[in-house]
């Protein structure tokens, strides 16, 4: 065994069982170091949106390191390629005159939401204003705000003590957020976090209703809704470029990262709506926080070229298309006797719940024997979110690989 120690693993099965080393990548498959193809059903980690292999994508980090591959944003600077990306993530939030702060992946854009959050309300007079709530089965990135905003309680235990001033609540009941609010007091309280679809815990769809009602709530009791969309955003969620647009939340801030880039290079960004981020704008008030790599240049050619790539493909419509077809050809899988469960029918993202959750391991190593790579999510869920490329006769491609592998058990 190497020297590689894999995040989100047991080392020791690692250690005896050995890696699954993938070495190459072409649109919707990938390929082992033996030169076996395997669909990939997962994106990578939910990021490959325009697919893998992508020469111009190459290109373009390349053109860019030619002028300049990086410099800080910090004071006054920047790079021509990252105020074009700002610029045009700007044009297609649903936030007005939305500002556009980079970080260096999710679990980045989420602490910088937490401390901007609570750096907004102390500018507004109100610093008793710290409280964040998250809610069950959400996962919100592995820095220290983000898991204790966790609402999967193995990735919060074991640390001690990690940030005061954090609630979470059930994550699809709205009126447990009112109630949390009334025993917390709305005066004590910055943000809800809310994934509009629970997306590593699972992958759980919102109830009729409930984003509407828990961010009315949020609206009437001057609390920051702060949007997670590090898996649903820059088109995943099918038909728009936000969750945030599909479901009508104006948030007041949304996390990306992801598919920003579809993974070709490490880059998040926060987007904040005009009106937060106001008292940052109006001189005299620091926002003392940032990342040595916060507008990284190659990071922004590289978002832009990969937007390209998802305006011409037009694969907003694609991954609407591809909703609509895993939530048809996935059902068939509901009525396997090892399967509890499928939720679909929300973007290009679902997940196969076994009802033995300890099949897990075992049926992700019978579905890289038929071809498919997938991985673990929430408890004994498998995760499907492919490229937003995927064909239709792919995804009955991925169905039959799932067939087989549950025959297998």
């Amino acid at each position: 065994m190497g020297s590689l120690w894999h995040p989100f693993s047991d080392m020791g099965a690692v250690s005896a069982n050995g890696e699954f080393v993938v070495s190459r990548g072409e649109g919707v498959y990938v390929y082992d170091t033996s030169g076996r193809r395997y669909l990939d059903a997962t994106a990578g980690l939910w990021f490959a949106n325009v697919g893998h292999g992508r020469a111009e994508l190459a290109d373009a980090a390349a053109a860019q390191m030619r002028s300049i591959a990086a410099y800080y944003t910090f004071g006054d600077v920047a790079t021509p390629a990252t105020i074009e990306l700002a610029d045009r993530i700007a044009a297609i939030s649903p936030m007005p005159d939305t500002k556009v702060f980079f970080t260096s992946g999710g679990s980045d854009s989420i602490d910088s939401a937490v401390k901007l959050a609570r750096r907004y309300w102390f500018e507004l007079g109100r610093p008793d204003k710290r409280i964040v709530i998250g809610r069950t089965r959400a996962y919100h990135g592995t820095h220290i705000g983000g898991t204790a905003l966790s609402g999967l309680e193995p990735n919060r235990a074991g640390w001690g003590s990690l940030m005061p001033d954090v609630s979470t609540v059930d994550g699809g009941s709205a009126k447990a957020l009112l109630l949390e609010i009334e025993r917390l007091g709305a005066s004590n309280i910055a943000a809800f976090f809310c994934e509009p679809i629970i997306g590593a815990g699972g992958v759980y769809p919102p109830a009729d209703g409930y984003l509407a009602e828990v961010r009315q709530i949020c609206r009437d009791h001057s609390i920051l809704f702060v949007a997670d969309e590090v898996i649903t955003g820059y088109g995943r969620i099918g038909g728009a470029w936000f969750a945030s647009s599909r479901f009508a939340l104006d948030p007041d801030m949304i996390t990306t990262a992801k598919g920003l880039t579809s993974g070709y290079l490490p880059m998040g960004a926060l987007l904040v709506a005009g009106a937060v981020a106001e008292p940052f704008y109006a001189g005299g008030t620091w926002f003392r926080h940032g990342y040595t790599y916060s507008g990284h240049a190659t990071s922004a050619a590289v978002a832009s070229a990969n937007l390209d790539i998802v305006e011409r493909e037009d694969l907003l419509s694609a991954a609407a298309r591809l909703e609509s077809t895993l939530d048809k050809e996935l059902a068939v899988l509901a009525s396997h006797p090892a399967v509890s469960e499928v939720r679909s029918g929300f973007g290009a993202v679902a997940a196969v719940q076994l009802a033995d959750t300890t099949q897990v391991f075992p049926l992700i190593g019978h579905l890289r024997h038929h071809g498919v790579s997938t991985r673990a999510v929430g408890a004994g869920g498998l995760q499907i979110s492919p490229p937003l490329t995927m064909t239709d006769t792919q995804v009955t491609e991925l169905v039959d690989g799932f067939t087989a592998a549950l025959a297998d058990l």
